[in-house]
């Protein structure tokens, strides 16, 4: 070993380990958002899922009734009664149905007359979004970001409608 060389080691590991630092909170913030963005659409999908095997689904009326008590259940832990993520309420969710016309294209549901599906068409599927997006804040030291909208959508067959 030279003589004057044994500082380069503490030199260069002081200039990257800002960066290394960076890397994995960066890292570690991509795998909150991820979960997070999975974890919307397993509430989403318990939320469809649930619409689309009870008979006789009012979904002319979205904003009470089994589409709200679906949703509800879905957003809320069943033994603590608390909300499974912050600041998600029931008012962001959108039901919205698919129809199949004779083509097999989907399209919209003729809901005139809909009250528990007597006289409209019946819907093949249901699907559940939040169209305003879940917001969120990525944490990154020294570094700001603008906040991501995460706007997961389901679509499930309704009452064992064709895929």
């Amino acid at each position: 070993m030279r003589r004057g060389r044994a500082g380069n080691m503490v030199l260069e590991a002081a200039m990257w380990l800002p960066i290394l630092f960076l890397l994995i909170v960066g890292m570690e913030q991509i795998g909150k958002i991820t979960y997070l963005y999975y974890t919307l659409k397993k509430i989403e999908y318990a939320a469809a899922r649930d619409l689309a095997v009870q008979p006789g689904v009012d979904f002319c009326d979205t904003a009470g009734g089994a589409t709200q008590a679906a949703i509800q259940f879905a957003i809320t832990d069943p033994s603590t009664a608390q909300p499974l993520i912050s600041n998600l309420t029931a008012d962001m969710f959108q039901v919205s149905t698919i129809c199949l016309d004779a083509t097999g294209a989907p399209g919209g549901c003729d809901t005139s007359g809909c009250a528990g599906l007597v006289g409209a068409q019946r819907p093949d599927f249901v699907t559940v979004s939040i169209p305003g997006g879940y917001t969120v804040q990525p944490r990154i030291p020294y570094i700001t970001l603008n906040p991501i909208a995460l706007t997961p959508s389901v679509t499930v067959p309704f009452n064992g409608g064709a895929l």
